[in-house]
Order: C-alpha cells, then sequence, then structure tokens
C-alpha cells in the first residue's frame, strides 16, 4: 500500500480520518508509522495529499494535510480482456490498474466458461481496483464494463472505438505482425487462455482491428498484460 484511499466524495478538510480496519492494521503493523510520520492520502476518484499523522485512536487516525500532491498520469490505452478465470481475476484486474490503463473492459468468448460470469468474484472488482490504485499511489480508478456477449460488443462497441489516431490491437500468437510497430493511445485486446478462435479473429479483423503477435512462445494472460503495455511506443 502506497498511498492510503479514502472513500469516494469525502469531505476534504484539514484533518481527514482513515477508519477502516485493513488501512489501520497496515499503517501501524506494517509501515509501522507514528505521530509526526508523513503518510500519503487519497481521496477515491478526487486529490491525493501528503499528510502527518496527528493523533493514533483504538479505531481510527487522524492526519493533517500538509500538501497536494500530482497524481500519476493514465496510460492513454483501453485495454479488453476474456474474462480470466476467477482465481486469477484479481490479480488481473489490480495488475492493469496499477499499470495505469485509462480504461477496462471484460468481455466473453467461446474459450470464456460460462460459470466465470456467476462467480462471486466478479462482485469484489471495486475492492480489487482499490488496491491497484493503492499499490500504483493512484486516486482516479479507470472505468470498467462488463460485455457477455461477444458478437454485438465486436459490431456495435469495438468497431466505433477504430480510429486512424488510437487504433485496435488484437493479441494473437498464429499471425505474422509482430508488436514492434504498435502505438499509443490505442485499444489492446488480449484474449482467453488458449487465444481467441478463429471466428473470433476473422470478426475482429472484419470490424476495424489489427491483429498482432507477441512472438512465438504463448503467454498467460497475467503475463501477456505487462508484456504488451511495455511494448508500446508512445
Amino acid at each position: 500500500m502506497n498511498i492510503v484511499l479514502l472513500p469516494k466524495n469525502t469531505p476534504v478538510q484539514p484533518i481527514l480520518s482513515i477508519t477502516e480496519c485493513r488501512q489501520i492494521q497496515h499503517i501501524q503493523h506494517q509501515l509501522k508509522l507514528g505521530v509526526g510520520d508523513t503518510l500519503k492520502v487519497g481521496i477515491r476518484d478526487g486529490e491525493r495529499y501528503l499528510t502527518e499523522i496527528i493523533a493514533l485512536h483504538a479505531h481510527a487516525i487522524d492526519v493533517k494535510i500538509l500538501k497536494t500532491e500530482n497524481i500519476p498520469s493514465k496510460r492513454a490505452v483501453t485495454l479488453v480482456l476474456a474474462l480470466p478465470r476467477p482465481k486469477v481475476l484479481r490479480r488481473i484486474v489490480m495488475d492493469a490498474v496499477t499499470l495505469g490503463v485509462e480504461e477496462l473492459i471484460l468481455i466473453h468468448s467461446y474459450r470464456v466458461d460460462k460459470s466465470y460470469w456467476q462467480s462471486p468474484l466478479l462482485a469484489q472488482i471495486e475492492d480489487y481496483i482499490t488496491l491497484g490504485l493503492e499499490q500504483a499511489g493512484d486516486t482516479i480508478a479507470p472505468q470498467v464494463t462488463l460485455y457477455k456477449r461477444f458478437k454485438p460488443f465486436v459490431e456495435d462497441i469495438l468497431s466505433a472505438m477504430v480510429q486512424p489516431r488510437r487504433p485496435v490491437y488484437v493479441a494473437h500468437p498464429y499471425v505474422n505482425t509482430t508488436q514492434h510497430h504498435m502505438v499509443e493511445p490505442c485499444c489492446l485486446v488480449i484474449g482467453p487462455e488458449g487465444g481467441f478462435i478463429a471466428y473470433e479473429i476473422e470478426l475482429f479483423k472484419t470490424n476495424g482491428c489489427q491483429t498482432v503477435s507477441l512472438g512465438n512462445r504463448i503467454l498467460r494472460t497475467e503475463t501477456a498484460i505487462p508484456y504488451i503495455l511495455g511494448a508500446l511506443s508512445i
């Protein structure tokens, strides 16, 4: 945790109170901070501050705002992911948020098990976003949208996102075009374990998307995300 995030719409006052048990325990037991120490505190979707701890209570920590700090800039990237396995969803969402994508879209595809959409972990996405923001020291959450129908998403939503100066790249291991030409801003589409099927790839191409290969190795989704974001040229 590199910043303590307070709930959205928390009133901005010279003195702020941290009351979430998880955050209090982290400050006291992991960071081992006390009165007089400084702490980065932000308000979800608001400002970020450098603060000083002025009081420790049983169920709250009071901090005084010292100054406003800059918020890390977002990547001009919309990340579209085939819904991953529930047990890796938390890590993937956290990593995407930490890496600074401005929008995250989760979609269905042929190789996404329909049971994934019934996972109770989907209801915890907001918690995963908070953890990703805390790791990055960010306060501004990316927009997150879920689409359960593949074909309507590609034809009605994704096709409208294709622009001359904001291309849509679909990562696919079985094409000859490499990632070296990719530029930001853009939209990145990453498939499920096993990749998109041929029909899905053709539908992407028909609707203006470009397929790119990340090399001759088949990567896990959680590996492909930082790899392809690191390959982008600004």
